[in-house]
């Protein structure tokens, strides 16, 4: 088993990791910048390394840093933990020159996935239905045009390379595709370092559904059922539950062992999950393939009754998994919901010094929080503050234990969307189990929120 781990990470799922570890024996090293020197993740930590000054570039992105901090104090490992460095090919490559073990799939298989007209054709070719459009990348706004009139609008225009929604943007017309070009271009650039852009066709009013897999060394894989991850704001997750209310078993195991298959034919190892798009048809369409832990990942831990953080250093060891796909059995339901320091209404950042932070104190729900009371969020960082976890026998009993969860949940000091959640929790669409990626777009926010 690993015997040092230095976790590449930093806020909630650094915490989580940290968990594990703790429990396993591992010893664990906080790499942290100069905002977060008085963090949760670094007091947890058994050791913590200075990496640099705020600007995540010059720290949590520095590759150099990061690796010389994991040499200078003795770590055997890396965990990337999920963003920042988790799916950047050239930090696994770095951690694994340095004689380290990078807790996360081979290079080969990360390089293959991270472009996304990349992973497109390959998938394809390992037999993944794909949504329609540009057959590799394209390189001025006069090309996306000839694309998108083949295609026909609605279109999607994504960045090839990283996540997180950025560089994304649904377009209908000439005009708006030829406006959007050149900004999305420059957005991408300027995250991921790859201006390159490509079209896919828009499905309206699909379900996000993904599904997790996990290999070990020597080519035994297993998939864990699916998560429903439709409601989002700005193509970015806010709630996730397991298994998904709206795909039947049946479908499930198809696109389950659809995924192994893809996974298994660019040799993948370790923790990865295959996003998808459903439609009212129950139709399928590869979407992406994330090579790291997914945020959503507990509330499959919770139905599987595994820990996906344990399997990952056991596999990085070269142990086998723990089980076969006959063995996996999911019981009951979860729901995650991500608790954002953001202004409810316009979306925007809020960081400011939490001055008070009450959350549940029921066993039955599962806290994983970055944050204390008397913390300051800073402005340089992902916003988000940490995730609810409930779990009940049945999804009715996981809604009624999420919305007593929430009314229990005060935050003062800045602001958050946990006046959203809360409406998100009682909204007729949410309690059938039937929402779309479009469901905050078109939601009412009721008076606690204006």
């Amino acid at each position: 088993m690993v015997r040092k781990l230095f976790i590449a990470n930093r806020g909630e799922i650094a915490c989580r990791i940290q968990r594990t570890c703790k429990r396993l024996g591992i010893p664990t090293v906080a790499a942290y910048s100069d905002a977060d020197k008085d963090a949760l993740f670094v007091q947890q930590a058994d050791e913590s390394v200075h990496i640099g000054p705020p600007p995540v570039s010059a720290s949590y992105l520095n590759i150099e840093a990061i690796v010389a901090g994991a040499v200078k104090t003795g770590a055997d490992a890396i965990h990337p933990g999920y963003g920042l460095l988790s799916e950047n090919a050239d930090f696994a490559e770095a951690v694994r020159a340095a004689g380290l073990v990078f807790v996360g799939p081979p290079v080969e298989a990360m390089r293959a996935m991270a472009n996304k007209v990349e992973a497109r054709q390959r998938m394809q070719a390992a037999g993944l239905p794909i949504v329609p459009g540009s057959t590799g990348g394209v390189d001025s706004p006069e090309d996306a045009v000839l694309v998108a009139n083949r295609i026909g609008y609605p279109i999607m225009l994504k960045a090839s390379s990283g996540g997180g929604g950025i560089g994304m943007q649904i377009v209908r017309s000439d005009d708006e595709l030829k406006k959007a070009f050149a900004g999305n271009s420059a957005r991408a650039k300027s995250y991921f370092g790859d201006g390159q852009l490509f079209l896919e066709k828009y499905v309206e009013h699909p379900h996000h559904v993904e599904i997790q897999v996990f290999f070990d060394q020597m080519g035994n894989g297993i998939y864990l059922g699916d998560r429903e991850c439709s409601i989002q704001r700005r193509h970015q997750k806010v709630v996730e539950e397991a298994p998904s209310p709206f795909v039947p078993t049946s479908l499930m195991e198809t696109m389950g062992e659809a995924a192994v298959r893809a996974a298994a034919s660019i040799g993948y190892v370790g923790a990865g999950t295959f996003e998808f798009l459903v439609d009212a048809n129950l139709s399928y369409y590869f979407l992406e393939m994330n090579t790291r832990l997914q945020v959503e990942h507990p509330v499959t831990e919770q139905i599987a009754g595994v820990d996906l953080v344990e399997w990952q250093l056991a596999i990085a060891s070269g142990q086998a998994l723990p089980m076969r796909q006959s063995e996996v059995q999911l019981n009951g339901h979860s729901i995650e919901v991500r608790l954002y320091a953001e202004d409810p209404i316009r979306g925007l950042p809020s960081p400011g010094t939490l001055t008070r932070l009450d959350l549940p104190k029921d066993p039955a729900v599962r806290l994983e929080m970055g944050y204390r009371a008397s913390d300051v969020v800073t402005p340089f960082y992902d916003p988000l503050l940490g995730k609810l976890v409930v779990t009940a026998e049945t999804r009715e009993g996981a809604v009624q234990l999420l919305q007593k969860a929430l009314a229990q949940c005060r935050v003062e000091g800045i602001k958050t969307n946990l006046p959203r959640l809360v409406d998100i929790a009682k909204d007729p669409r949410f309690l059938e189990g039937v929402t779309t990626t479009d469901f905050l777009e078109t939601m009412t926010l009721n008076d606690s929120v204006r």
